[in-house]
């Protein structure tokens, strides 16, 4: 075997190789593999993350029937529930959510709220402390096909209706629901509807949604999921065709899921009219204008008006009601399919609303269906009211108001663009790919999140994008350990729940996209998902294998790391030594050492020693110098030669060929993998010329040793600086420790003169500042004051 050895190189390399074998982690592999953790393939959900050949879900058909009363702020409905059984199982009782019994006075979310009382406390708190609103479903009746009363159990937000005979496979069951409730203040109760009374013209604007029992979703992994709404975690629904009619003041414009059915009932013909040029326009088309809707805020028409809707095939619905309404719309064709994107919003949001608001639902529409699916449904609304931001089929409730003159800040106009992108593209998580809201926060919030921002940017350039960015997660990934939660938890429990269920997981699979699988593989994947799972119950090990299986790359490290750990990213380059390879020719090798000997500095006692030793004893005798006074190790000597010609003629011309290339600079870098999140190692080098190269190294290098590794780096220019994660894409927590040499961090202070807290006033001079104008008149100079 011919061996080419490089000087002070091959010993040092082949050492960390071994120390590297040789090195265990502690504790969980970081590399181990799922399978453990995920659930077992089947029939219905297969291990390449796709729905098997057995794979089935439920049916829930409705027609409801509701009625708003504007002047007590209540709605009466009645609704027929179709339910069809798809599973092999017989079910002798069916569940339905009741998820207005959250706001009943005794329910689990208001028992188990937690607070403090505070020396100084806004009237609001207070008010919710002492609230006596009477929340919650009155459940009137529930009675089968045949009128028969159906004997039911409430347990909270969930009701047990108990059936006369299992409903076995492949069947349906009709019974009917009727039901009341008051309709919570969105700025006292909360909540994700409700109405905002205006108290300048006196109207009230309602987004209305939750506002009927609905089944709860039976499924073949869990059965029925029928955990209780406490607040954070959603709604898991089934799929399903609605018919409902809805009964509202006159003089009200109501926007609701699915199509309008009775157009010609409920618009005037002026409406109508306006509504056909909206299908043909290239911007919003105004259907009601502010004029008309400001003379409508006064009308008070008498009598009542029903608008009937219909979709098909959604898990939800719901709508909005106002004689304030501004109303416009502008069709869009998506794969080419008609879809009318719309707005509703009374003319506190002008001008904002009217310039910005559909033409975001459009972008919305367009951008997630490029990265996702096409969107099928015919209309998409964004509705502004009292909701901060929520989400329903084809519809949802914004917040993002300008201050009454009109005029608003950069902050308020990217936060309404940027929350009715996030809730227009919740149509695609979860209302589409229907995950289970109320155990996996991330599934929808975080999936979603991501989308947002991807179409954030293509809104505009730099775009203000809150989450997606590394480095706008790191912050909260350093903090402590006992402040924070894994992803994978259920909604109710999870700490710090924007980041936590919204902004990291949007910033791993930024990171997925961008450093770890390259936008090809990733976007190819994303999509496999989306279409597998588009009107399917999906769940996170469906995602994970399909990400994997659509790319073929190993992702358990990520989705171990970033999903199951509260661990953070934080590698250090702790050290670099730097070799050039020995050509092993002593001219050019001896020629280079009496150089480095030539430009090493003298120590501080040769120096002093020269002046203050003017003659060394074997200078003054000569006699004491042998052959090593004039010995030069350095000098090239006949044998010297001999034996490097010797050692030519024993390699190969390739290996002469690199041992002669003196020009290759190797440097080893020591990492440290100080965070405990393995990610892959981003490093940038500067080298002396000023010209700068990029390394992305996988994160596999971490497999052997999680903890640290050594690697070395072969560059033709000499490098004078190295910086791992220059661009700040991994989320890195500490950036102090990744350059070398080490680079100070620039900050500035602000100079100013120190000045003395001034004294409160005391009780005396507190007095007389508070003397009232009728005291200080009575107190004339000469008067005591008495």
């Amino acid at each position: 075997m011919r061996r080419l050895l490089f000087a002070g190189l091959v010993l040092a390399v082949a050492g960390q190789q071994a120390a590297t074998a040789q090195t265990t982690n502690s504790g969980t592999d970081k590399f181990a593999q799922l399978e453990t953790m995920l659930p077992t393939p089947n029939s219905y959900r297969t291990a390449s993350g796709a729905p098997g050949s057995d794979y089935w879900q439920q049916r829930a058909d409705y027609d409801i029937k509701v009625t708003l009363d504007d002047a007590k702020q209540a709605l009466t409905g009645r609704e027929t529930i179709t339910y069809t059984n798809l599973s092999p199982d017989a079910l002798p009782y069916l569940w339905v959510q009741l998820d207005q019994n959250i706001f009943e006075k005794n329910s689990i979310a208001n028992a188990t709220q937690v607070g403090q009382l505070q020396d100084k406390m806004s009237f609001q708190s207070v008010d919710g402390m002492m609230s006596n609103f009477d929340g919650g479903f009155k459940i009137e009746s529930v009675t089968g096909k045949d009128g028969r009363a159906l004997h039911t159990v409430t347990n909270n937000t969930m009701m047990r209706v108990d059936l006369p005979a299992p409903l076995l496979p492949r069947q349906s069951v009709s019974f009917s629901v009727k039901w009341h409730y008051n309709i919570t203040d969105q700025y006292k109760q909360g909540g994700r509807s409700g109405f905002e009374y205006f108290a300048d013209d006196k109207n009230y604007l309602y987004e209305m949604a939750q506002f009927y029992p609905r089944m709860a979703v039976y499924s073949d992994n869990q059965g029925w999921q029928h955990k209780q709404f406490l607040g954070n975690g959603e709604f898991t629904l089934p799929f399903g065709d609605y018919k409902v009619s809805i009964t509202a003041p006159a003089d009200h414009i109501v926007g609701a899921t699915g199509t309008l059915q009775n157009a010609a009932q409920v618009l005037t013909s002026t409406q109508q009219k306006r509504w056909e040029q909206a299908k043909s326009a290239t911007k919003p088309v105004l259907i009601v204008s502010q004029d008309e809707a400001v003379k409508n805020e006064s009308s008070r028409a008498t009598g009542t008006k029903t608008w009937s809707f219909a979709a098909k095939n959604v898990r939800d619905f719901a709508w909005a009601s106002s004689r304030k309404f501004i109303w416009d719309a502008m069709q869009i064709k998506q794969n080419g399919k008609p879809v009318m994107c719309m707005s509703y919003y009374p003319k506190e949001g002008n001008p904002l609303w009217g310039q910005y608001s559909t033409q975001v639902v459009a972008h919305t529409i367009k951008t997630y269906s490029k990265f996702t699916i096409p969107y099928a449904y015919p209309v998409a609304i964004s509705v502004h009211g009292p909701v901060g931001g929520m989400e329903y089929p084809m519809l949802c409730f914004n917040g993002g108001r300008p201050e009454k003159d009109g005029t608003y800040s950069q902050q308020v106009k990217y936060g309404m663009i940027s929350v009715i992108i996030h809730e227009v593209g919740h149509n695609f998580f979860p209302m589409i790919i229907n995950s289970d809201e109320r155990q996996w926060t991330w599934m929808d919030e975080g999936l979603n999140s991501f989308v947002q921002f991807l179409t954030e940017q293509e809104w505009e350039r730099n775009y203000p994008s809150r989450r997606g960015e590394p480095r706008n997660i790191a912050a909260y990934m350093a903090t402590a350990d006992n402040l924070q939660s894994p992803i994978m938890i259920n909604s109710e429990s999870a700490l710090q729940f924007g980041n936590n269920a919204y902004g990291k997981p949007a910033t791993a699979l930024n990171i997925l996209r961008e450093t770890v699988m390259g936008r090809e593989l990733f976007d190819y994947a994303f999509k496999t998902y989306a279409q597998r799972w588009a009107y399917k119950h999906p769940t996170p090990a469906d995602f994970f294998r399909t990400m994997e299986d659509a790319s073929a790359v190993d992702l358990d490290w990520f989705w171990r790391g970033w999903f199951y750990t509260t661990e953070h990213t934080d590698i250090a380059l702790e050290s670099v030594k730097s070799y050039n390879a020995s050509t092993r020719n002593p001219q050019v090798e001896n020629a280079r050492l009496q150089q480095q000997k030539a430009a090493a500095p003298q120590s501080i006692t040769a120096q002093r020693n020269a002046t203050d030793i003017p003659k060394t004893l074997v200078d003054e005798k000569p006699e004491l110098k042998d052959f090593y006074n004039n010995y030069d190790p350095l000098a090239v000597t006949p044998a010297d030669q001999q034996r490097y010609t010797a050692m030519l003629n024993g390699l190969t011309p390739e290996q002469q060929q690199r041992l002669n290339d003196s020009q290759s600079n190797f440097y080893e870098l020591s990492l440290r993998n100080v965070g405990g999140l393995v990610m892959p190692v981003i490093v940038q080098m500067t080298y002396a010329d000023n010209t700068q190269e990029i390394q992305t190294i996988p994160a596999e290098i971490w497999r052997k040793n999680n903890a640290q590794v050594t690697k070395v780096i072969v560059t033709k220019k000499p490098v004078i600086s190295f910086v791992i994660d220059p661009f700040q894409q991994t989320a890195d927590t500490d950036l102090s420790n990744n350059a070398f040499p080490r680079q100070p961090a620039a900050s500035r202070f602000e100079l100013f003169e120190q000045q003395r807290p001034q004294a409160p006033a005391n009780p005396m001079q507190q007095s007389k500042t508070a003397a009232s104008p009728m005291q200080k008149l009575e107190q004339k100079p000469g008067s005591s004051g008495n």
